[in-house]
């Protein structure tokens, strides 16, 4: 209960008006793209759009969303903290009422067509797909989520030897599978596999941004030349590590140094031309920050 109370204090209100943007992001994204052509999003989510589509019109999408992901987070709570759960379920209340005003208050048709992209499914996967996965970002970014297969992911891929990357996707592919069998035909479950996809791809933009950072260790005996020469091209900081070559059993010193894909270039020349022999590896890193950012 102390753990609980503690974790509700790291709640941010900053945090709630971008998770409110999200769940309205994902709604318009779902609503007006994507059910409306009978295409599937991932997850609860297309969970929901195909149950609302065999069940009483009572049960619309944003109370299959309610039904479904509530429990989910619910069982989560204790593995995932007590802020993660509060504001998943508020983007969720989020989502399903945005879901709610789109397809049933506004005065807008999303029984038939998407009212922007028509009945181009191509159009509708894409477009449903990255505005969904944009709104999927936001939550995560922020420290929710929105679809509660990713609780269910980390619940129990571990449990069965497999990454909660791979639980999600099997997930995803029994869903259009169902689908398929249940509709009789292929066409709008593959095309819910373009929908998959471009989510897919936002979310990692979104959540890791565009133009990621290359991490660079370079393996040198003349460390304080080339440190020197990096911070003076590029005016930021290096890292230095000791280290003892395993072959050769000599002192090392391992740069860290962090760069964009635009600088990669002038940092070998500096490097090569102080140092040819030095040994240099290069990884992408997902997102640079300063603890008090």
């Amino acid at each position: 209960m102390k753990n609980f109370l503690s974790d509700l204090k790291n709640l941010r209100w900053q945090n709630f008006i971008a998770l409110f943007i999200a769940g309205c992001i994902n709604a318009f994204g779902v609503t007006a793209f994507l059910a409306p052509v009978k295409l599937y999003d991932s997850g609860i989510s297309g969970t929901s759009i195909l149950l609302s589509q065999i069940t009483p019109e009572y049960m619309t999408l944003s109370v299959w969303l309610l039904i479904l992901n509530i429990p989910l987070f619910l069982i989560g709570l204790k593995k995932q903290g007590a802020a993660f759960t509060v504001y998943s379920l508020f983007t969720v209340g989020v989502y399903s009422l945005g879901s709610w005003l789109i397809t049933d208050i506004l005065p807008v048709d999303v029984s038939i067509a998407s009212p922007l992209a028509g009945e181009d499914l191509l159009l509708c996967a894409l477009f449903g797909g990255i505005i969904s996965g944009i709104g999927s970002g936001l939550t995560i970014r922020y420290g929710g989520a929105i679809d509660g297969v990713e609780v269910m992911a980390v619940i129990f891929a571990k449990r069965l030897n497999i990454t909660v990357g791979t639980f999600v996707m099997i997930y995803n592919v029994i869903l259009y599978v169902i689908c398929g069998v249940i509709l009789k035909s292929w066409i709008l479950p593959l095309y819910s596999i373009v929908t998959y996809a471009a989510g897919l791809k936002t979310v990692d933009f979104v959540v890791e941004g565009f133009d990621r950072s290359k991490e660079v260790m370079i393996i040198t005996d003349k460390a304080e030349e080339i440190s020197l020469a990096l911070m003076a091209a590029f005016e930021c900081g290096t890292t230095k590590i000791e280290a003892k070559g395993g072959y050769s059993n000599t002192d090392k010193t391992i740069i860290y140094f962090v760069v964009n894909r635009f600088q990669i270039s002038k940092m070998r020349t500096i490097i090569h031309k102080i140092d040819p022999k030095a040994f240099v590896t290069i990884s992408e890193v997902a997102d640079v920050f300063k603890a008090n950012d």
